[in-house]
Order: C-alpha cells, then structure tokens, then sequence
C-alpha cells in the first residue's frame, strides 16, 4: 500500500508536469502520453513462462493526407519510406517494442515507415510480427563475432555488448537502396512525429544529432589520450562537442563513400593498445565525428533519464520541448516499474509497454 501511494505521487507528479509544461503542450503528438487507461497493467509482473510474451498492438493506419498506401506492394526501396534501424535482443527488447509502438502512435504515417532491425539472437522475427502484424520490418543478423576481439572493458558490462555496435555497420547491412536511416537505440519512446526528425537536413554532414557543447567533452577521454598529441591531435581544427549516439541521423551514401566504418575499428583497435577511453561505443564516434555533426534540436534526445552509469539515479527533463525521451544511463524503465521502485518520469514510458498479458 505504502508503494502504491507513492507510485500515486510520482504519477501525479509526472501528470502536473506535462500538464503545466509548454514544451509539452506546443505539439499535438503529446496528447498521447497524458492518457494512460491502463497503467496498473504495465507494473504488473508477467506470467515468468511467458517472459517474452507481448500483447497485440491496436492496428495502425495512415491518415487521409498521406499518399495510397498499398502494403502489398511496400519494399524497402520504395524512396517514400521512412527508414528506422533499431537493434533487438533479449535483455532490451521490452524497450524495443515499446519504441516501435509509441513511433507508430505518433506517426502521420506510420504505414510509410519501415523498421530495420538488428538481431544477434535468432527467431525473433516472429515476435515482431504477432506483436506489430502490419509493420513493415526487415530483421538483420549481426555477427558478435566482428566485434568481439575490438570491444574493451567499459565502466558498465552492458555496455561491452556486442549489439551495442551493431549502428556502425549500418551501411553494410542495409539495402544499398536505403540512403538514409534513423537509428534508435532501445530505451526510448518518441512523442512526436518521427517524420519530422526524417526531413532534418544534414547539409553536408554524414550524420545528424542533438549536440551539447556545454558538456566537458574531455571527460570521455583518458588522460593518456589528451597527454598523447598523436591522439588529442585528432580534434585539431574541430570544435568537438558531446552527442548521444542513440539518436542519430545517418546518410548512408556518404558513410559507405567515406568508409567510416572502418575508421571506427581502427579507434577501437588504438584502445585495445593503448586504453584511450572508458565508455563503451561512444567514445570512436566522438572521435571521428565530434565537431562534424549536423545539430538537431535538443528536443529530440531527452536523454539521461536512466540516471548515471553507476547508480541510475532519477533524472528531471531538460528545459525546452519534448519530441523524444530516452532513459540512457544504467537505470531502465521496465527494470524499475517491475521493481516498485520507479522514478517520477518512468510513468512517461508505462503507456507503451506491451508487454505480458491482457486483462
């Protein structure tokens, strides 16, 4: 009882929050994350047999002023699609379904998106389809065995997944006929129409991302690499600013004219030598990107919601609009809400679990 109350609070809270919040009021998709009829069925347990067991998804459909949809005839080079790119695994794929359904219940149009997604563990595809039956999806296998000897010991183990790499081989895996893509990563819902984040234009850029440059971007480095000008030289003629690689905007024709994936793997080959940074796959993109990005606005990546890499300790939005809002950090939604111990903005992501059985 004492947990139920409390939970009340933070509702509550969140609720008044959104309420009373203008950047969440100045877009309509928003309405969406206020009505949450159901919720005392998101924090319930599922059945532990049924562990990967999700309900059904509401059917989706384009509105009227999108074009004909005919899904028989959908490819993945059809070049009015959206393209979406977000990794499955066991471990975070009640994240990745509920990214997919809060996308599809924002969207215009969500029958003109198509997902790409990432696979390392098998028969997953099923799950997707009996979960989303009309989504147009297409499922990768991605070798661990690429990255395996390339990853170093990070300051959290799930971040030395192999998966978690899987966004640097984007070029290869998908269609040559896919020149864009938006990757995702798992632990996010978006709030907005996810065809306006498709239409930013990256000018001359590879990839695009909310930048921060307030950030101490030198904290993401060891003092042997700002000590080493063969490594810190790297920056020269830059003006390097931290982004989150979850969210990001990518042209594949310039990433796979470039080569940049290779790029990537040599960062990733000095490390293993010379231990250059700590944090995971953000570091090699830091790298070879930082100060090369196309910026987005800030409001669609409002992460950190999962707290610090350590503790997980609860996070309050940032100032400014909400398009998107991603728990980074090593506190997960799901893990909290199924432990009673949520943090206020984690009733933010409970609407769009599907996870386990219906009332």
């Amino acid at each position: 009882m004492s947990w139920a109350m409390r939970f009340s609070g933070f509702f509550s809270a969140a609720m008044l929050l959104i309420i009373l919040s203008p950047s969440l009021q100045s877009f309509h998709p928003a309405e969406a994350i206020r009505s949450s009829p159901h919720l005392d069925g998101y924090l319930r347990h599922p059945h532990p047999h049924n562990r990967f067991s999700f309900r059904k998804a509401s059917p989706f459909r384009n509105a009227d002023q999108c074009r004909p949809s005919n899904r028989t005839l959908t490819t993945v080079c059809d070049p009015s699609l959206v393209h979406v790119a977000l990794t499955l695994d066991l471990e975070y794929l009640r994240g990745s379904i509920a990214a997919v359904h809060s996308i599809l219940q924002h969207s215009l149009c969500p029958e003109n998106i198509f997902f790409h997604f990432l696979v390392s563990d098998t028969n997953l595809d099923s799950l997707v389809q009996s979960t989303f039956p009309q989504l147009n999806f297409k499922v990768y296998f991605f070798d661990p065995n690429i990255v395996r000897n390339l990853i170093s010991t990070s300051v959290r183990q799930a971040l030395e997944q192999p998966l978690n790499y899987a966004r640097n081989y984007l070029a290869d895996l998908l269609e040559t006929c896919v020149n864009r893509v938006i990757y995702l990563d798992s632990d996010l819902v978006v709030v907005d129409d996810i065809s306006k984040l498709w239409s930013t234009s990256l000018g001359s850029r590879t990839i695009g991302a909310p930048e921060y440059c307030h950030a101490n971007f030198s904290k993401y480095f060891t003092a042997a690499f700002w000590s080493d000008h063969r490594f810190a030289g790297t920056f020269e003629g830059r003006r390097p600013c931290y982004f989150n690689t979850g969210v990001m905007v990518m042209d594949l024709v310039r990433w796979r004219r470039e080569g940049y994936t290779r790029r990537i793997e040599r960062w990733m080959e000095v490390q293993k030598s010379d231990r250059i940074y700590e944090l995971g796959s953000l570091p090699p993109f830091l790298l070879v990107f930082a100060g090369h990005v196309a910026p987005i606005e800030h409001r669609w990546n409002q992460h950190g919601l999962g707290g610090d890499n350590v503790k997980g300790s609860c996070r309050d939005l940032h100032a400014g609009p909400v398009s998107l809002l991603h728990w980074s950090g090593s506190g997960k939604p799901w893990v909290r809400l199924d432990s009673k111990r949520p943090c206020p903005l984690d009733a933010l992501w409970a609407p769009f679990d599907l996870y386990g059985y219906t009332h």
